[in-house]
């Protein structure tokens, strides 16, 4: 049972540093490759201004339709600018449900989704990295006041600290020792 938790583990990280491209850093709608340590340059924008404290970190589901946490949630006030964390093009600026939130398009199979947060962008429209795409609306998603920030890269949610070049080194610890 121990071996298959590992397996997944390792499968996960290395699924994870699997979708980190080879753009430039600094390049906008690449993500950086991530170095023999563990660390990345960043290669995006954070969507608030500083500081940038994760509230909630990602959680990959173990499989498409599992409990997880898919994005991470960044502290933010009400009122407080958005920016777009890499250059693209609107494809959401709306209403889900109850929650205000925009979605860009990055090319490379990117799609970034920033809620809640009241657009004051539209549909189609192209954007640069750090340009603001809207304000924190108010939600009751975070008990402190957040944003979630979503990326997918081809459909799959993936941590969004990988543009942050924000993704600590994992560090396999030894198992229980087996008799005999």
């Amino acid at each position: 049972m121990y071996e298959i938790r590992v397996g997944k583990a390792v499968a996960v990280c290395l699924i994870l540093l699997g979708v980190v491209g080879g753009g430039e850093p600094g390049s906008a709608g690449s993500v950086g490759s991530v170095g023999a340590a563990g660390s990345a340059g960043a290669v995006g924008s954070w969507p608030t201004d500083a500081p940038h404290i994760v509230l909630r970190p990602f959680a990959a589901p173990a499989t498409r339709y599992s409990a997880g946490h898919r994005g991470i949630d960044i502290s933010a006030s009400p009122g407080q600018p958005v920016y777009a964390v890499l250059a693209g093009t609107v494809s959401f600026a709306g209403v889900v449900v109850d929650r205000p939130l925009v979605s860009l398009t990055h090319g490379d199979g990117l799609l970034s989704s920033v809620e809640p947060v009241t657009p004051t962008v539209a549909l189609g429209e192209t954007v640069a990295v750090g340009q603001q795409i809207g304000v924190v609306a108010t939600s009751s998603h975070c008990e402190l006041g957040c944003v979630h920030l979503g990326l997918r890269r081809n459909g799959e949610y993936v941590s969004p600290l990988l543009l942050f070049g924000g993704i600590p080194r994992a560090v396999l610890l030894p198992g229980p020792t087996r008799p005999g």
